[in-house]
């Protein structure tokens, strides 16, 4: 859990943009779109962390234009851990796992690398382990678990760096 927590105060450093994936029609697969709309309504009026439901077209979102240095892409994501078992890649880890096949229009890995070619942003996979992406399931426990825990860890971490932003100027 201490390098969750220490990848995920590196990701949420400066001004954040979290693209929240899936479909929540099919259980847990719906993890990336729950933490979107769980971190939108609690930072409504942040000038340091945007929050987007992005859904099965992340590509729509990330040539918007704006000043990111961390662009944050919530999925579920198999990976053989325990349900609700969290995890968090760098660019280079996201295409060396999703370098092309993927359930999204384009691949994570060239989603990563075009993020990254556009300027100074980062790019990140905040993945969940899901138990179940069954069609008309809501999300399972262990997954609205790890929602709940990971939107306030994602909100924290954006307040503490708008807080040093703050302090700073």
């Amino acid at each position: 859990m201490d390098t969750l927590a220490r990848k995920l105060r590196e990701c949420c450093r400066g001004r954040v943009l979290l693209l929240g994936l899936g479909n929540d029609l099919f259980g847990d697969d719906g993890f990336g779109v729950r933490l979107a709309e769980q971190v939108a309504g609690a930072v409504r009026d942040s000038s340091v962390l945007q929050a987007v439901v992005a859904g099965a077209s992340p590509e729509r979102f990330v040539s918007e234009r704006g000043s990111w240095d961390n662009v944050i892409f919530a999925d579920a994501v198999e990976m053989g851990q325990r349900p609700g078992s969290a995890t968090i890649l760098d660019a280079s880890a996201i295409r060396a796992r999703f370098p092309q096949v993927s359930t999204h229009k384009l691949s994570l890995g060239v989603l990563a690398r075009y993020v990254e070619s556009q300027g100074r942003a980062r790019a990140w996979l905040l993945g969940v382990q899901p138990q179940t992406v069954a069609p008309g399931t809501p999300l399972s426990p262990p997954v609205a678990s790890a929602v709940r825990a990971l939107a306030s860890a994602v909100t924290a971490q954006a307040g503490q760096s708008s807080s040093s932003r703050s302090a700073g100027q």
